[in-house]
């Protein structure tokens, strides 16, 4: 190996002999330790870094000559040294880097250093990725131009709707920001890229719907999927809190729920007020524990997570269309306002974040709040034609496992 060492010079390194085919040489630097040159058969010159670390050897590629030139590669390779002098593995550091060129691994790096400790919502980041961006994994950072962000922006706008499509594209501007606060020195490619014009939701469920929707809820087979859909429909509370109910967090006694704030958006305790129609279902569910997840399931998360089959199924029964699980939520707010709460009692039912108000919000007690929400129950259900619930009155029975809707 001796021979192939020498002073590396432009014009030693290209006078050096093309291998055989299939073979390759390596040449070591006689001015700097570490510095290695490969040859392959095809004539590339690829400066390299070749040590022992902590009995290991370690490779590192650098640079190919001429691209790199020899006073380059002797000043990475000094970097290299002086890192290794410290105690530390520059393998472990270029190791590093090249995974951080995929969009995938700068997506997990979001995900734990920046989205779960700060985003309370960072599961619907993670979700977005799993939907619009598994094609875009093994991609390198510096590849991924302005109009690759437009193309896939304007694909999902047009599959999934303008909302879909700019939640999208937050997403994807808040990555590459991270990216070149951790040292990523290309442009940021969602930069210029205009968001669609969006249209506030207006869609509840209408007085002539209910009767239809009630039926349909009646006739569905999977009691724990209508049970849910009804607490979703006459609680008001957003589909996710719903999903992650726990029993230990329900007091059926007084007739509430209380949401911590770890799954809330403002991040504080949230006390939802239950009308009696929604404790009689409540106690028909209950297990004798006490303990656990209100509507269970048998996936990873060990709840009901997306209902959509169900959701779809009841709505085609109904002749419905145009309704999300989420116009729920909307509609107990609706019926509230036609019942004549006030806003203010609708912010606190439905626990807006609405900086104006808040603190009115935090003044007030349950009792309006409840009185409110027992009217607008009270009404959805006997526009739907369904009996009101009233002063205890039965609105559903429980026979034999199946829900039976009584008729007024």
């Amino acid at each position: 190996m001796e021979r192939n060492k020498f002073n590396f010079t432009v014009k030693a390194i290209e006078a050096l002999p093309v291998p055989e085919k299939g073979k390759r040489t390596y040449y070591r630097d006689s001015q700097t330790r570490g510095l290695w040159l490969q040859v392959r058969d095809s004539g590339t010159k690829t400066f390299q870094f070749y040590r022992k670390i902590e009995g290991n050897p370690e490779r590192i590629s650098m640079g190919r000559f001429p691209d790199m030139n020899v006073f380059q590669a002797r000043q990475k390779a000094d970097e290299h040294n002086a890192a290794i002098a410290r105690g530390e593995n520059p393998a472990d550091r270029a190791r590093s880097e090249r995974k951080q060129d995929r969009f995938v691994d700068l997506f997990q790096k979001y995900l734990e250093m920046h989205a779960k400790p700060y985003k309370k919502t960072w599961k619907e980041d993670e979700s977005r990725f799993r939907r619009y961006l598994t094609g875009w994994k093994d991609r390198k950072l510096p590849s991924i131009r302005k109009s690759h962000v437009q193309k896939l922006h304007a694909d999902t706008g047009k599959e999934r709707g303008p909302y879909a499509a700019n939640r999208l594209l937050s997403l994807l501007h808040g990555v590459f920001e991270k990216a070149r606060e951790w040292g990523f020195e290309g442009p940021n490619p969602c930069q210029g890229v205009k968001k669609f014009k969006e249209r506030s939701r207006e869609r509840f469920i209408q007085a002539d719907e209910l009767p239809r929707f009630f039926q349909s809820l009646a006739h569905e087979p999977n009691a724990d999927l209508r049970d849910f859909f009804l607490v979703c429909l006459l609680t008001g509370a957003r589909r996710a809190n719903v999903q992650a109910m726990r029993w230990e967090h329900v007091n059926l006694e007084r007739g509430t729920w209380t949401i911590p704030g770890e799954s809330t958006k403002t991040g504080d305790d949230y006390t939802v007020t239950l009308s009696n129609p929604v404790v009689e279902i409540l106690e028909g569910r209950k297990p004798e524990t006490g303990q656990g997840w209100v509507f269970p399931s048998s996936g990873k998360s060990g709840h009901i997570v997306e209902p959509k089959t169900a959701w779809k199924r009841i709505l085609e029964r109904a002749g419905i269309e145009d309704l999300r699980i989420h116009d729920l939520r909307r509609t107990l707010g609706s019926w509230e306002a036609s019942t004549g709460a006030s806003l203010t009692v609708i912010g606190k039912t439905l626990h807006h974040k609405n900086v104006d108000t808040t603190a009115i919000y935090a003044r007030l007690n349950l009792d309006p709040v409840r009185q409110a929400v027992d009217r607008a129950v009270d009404a959805m259900l006997t526009a739907g034609g369904v009996s009101g619930g009233g002063e205890g009155g039965n609105v559903i029975d429980f026979q034999g496992g199946k829900k039976a809707v009584k008729n007024g």
